[in-house]
């Protein structure tokens, strides 16, 4: 497939999800198809979508090189599987987290789609000897998982199924790259790919320390928000400890490596996240900090994507 080829992307559900990919395709000048299968659904979308543009064009946060107004016109909604993956190379999937669902989608859009198409899932649970089980052709399958809210947020973690072909993996890298978000690769599927195993691992830690009563859960949040996330916005773990002792990670392994294994063989089991009182009572502490009805939510949410979107402009300038 020559390059001249490779202009349409088809963007399979319109949901957060789907709304987002199709914002970060157009900004990269890329034609989107967004699909739904309910009536009226990816036409409401476009008009979200226009809304949003036209919002971060007005912040000067809009991405690409295009205006709102050239963005919008790449993008056209259908309820037509088939007319909406015509002349598509690339096909993002972004119908909710449901095994049977996801498969039935890929079974449909192989019949229609030839054998060169690359077939991407949003999953952020399930691994992609999964989700493409009932795909023939599965060389040209893998899964994109963006992190929420994807405008801002640029990490997109690629994860092969296990015949995936490694050009499969480079063309969807370079898509993503010319799009402007961060791609990983991962070498083999794993439950919970990379940022949610570590996502797991400081949730897990971070519930003990409360229902242990040594923080509270407003001081384990500054604890992050404060202390490591100010660092991990720019540098990541291994950068951090590679920086932290004169001549780097392996002097700073003979430093701290017996202290960071002491503290490790401490944790105590994986927390009762749901049944026990010190669940209920973590979840009420949480709630009397911002209640969880939908107002409240909300603001919190568009507060998030406000500092997110400050963050990323500032990362963008640096």
């Amino acid at each position: 497939m020559s390059s001249s080829d490779m202009k349409i992307i088809t963007v399979i559900g319109s949901g957060l999800i789907g709304r987002s990919w199709a914002m970060v395709f157009v900004g990269g000048g890329y034609s989107v198809k967004i699909y739904d299968n309910q009536p009226g659904q990816s036409a409401n979308a476009v008009a979200e979508i226009r809304k949003q543009l036209e919002e971060l064009e007005e912040a000067h946060m809009l991405r690409g090189g295009l205006t709102s107004t050239q963005q919008l016109s790449l993008l056209s909604s259908y309820e037509d599987l088939a007319q909406a993956l015509e002349g598509a190379f690339f096909v993002q999937e972004c119908v909710f987290e449901q095994l049977e669902v996801k498969q039935s989608v890929f079974q449909d859009v192989e019949r229609l789609v030839g054998k060169e198409v690359i077939l991407s899932s949003s999953t952020s649970c399930l691994v992609p000897s999964k989700v493409f089980s009932k795909v023939q052709n599965r060389s040209r399958c893998l899964v994109s998982h963006p992190v929420n809210p994807p405008y801002y947020v640029k990490l997109v973690e690629l994860v092969p199924h296990p015949e995936t072909a490694a050009g499969i993996m480079d063309t969807t890298h370079s898509l993503m790259t010319k799009v402007g978000q961060a791609p990983v690769r991962l070498t083999k599927e794993i439950d919970g790919f990379a940022l949610n195993r570590v996502q797991a691992a400081i949730i897990a830690e971070s519930w003990r320390l409360v229902q242990d009563g040594v923080i509270s859960v407003k001081d384990i949040d500054l604890v992050m928000s404060e202390g490591l996330g100010m660092r991990y916005a720019f540098i990541g773990p291994m950068e951090t400890m590679h920086l932290n002792a004169p001549a780097g990670l392996e002097d700073y392994m003979k430093r701290y490596g017996e202290g960071i294994q002491r503290i490790l063989t401490s944790f105590g089991p994986v927390p009762d996240f749901s049944g026990s009182e010190g669940a209920k009572s973590i979840v009420n502490e949480m709630c009397e900090l911002i209640p969880k009805d939908q107002q409240h939510l909300s603001a919190r949410m568009e507060r998030r994507d406000r500092l997110l979107m400050g963050l990323s402009k500032l990362k963008k300038d640096h």
